[in-house]
């Protein structure tokens, strides 16, 4: 990652902004080096993983469409 760091409130003021989007590819960059991925996981700025906390429902739909398309 660069060295050139935008803006960002503290974390207790505000939540990050947004830096960059990139919605075809599933993804946005936030202001604190945050990557944030539409399936609701995120990647942290110090390399940690935080996984999708998807619904349940949303899951067993998933699911289903692939079993319905195999």
């Amino acid at each position: 990652m660069c060295s050139r760091r935008s803006t960002c409130p503290a974390a207790a003021s505000s939540a990050p902004h947004l830096v960059r989007a990139h919605p075809e590819q599933g993804w946005s960059l936030l202001c604190d080096g945050t990557i944030v991925f539409d399936d609701t996981g995120e990647l942290l700025p110090d390399g940690r993983v935080v996984t999708p906390h998807r619904p349940a429902v949303a899951v067993a739909a998933a699911a289903v469409a692939v079993a319905v398309a195999a």
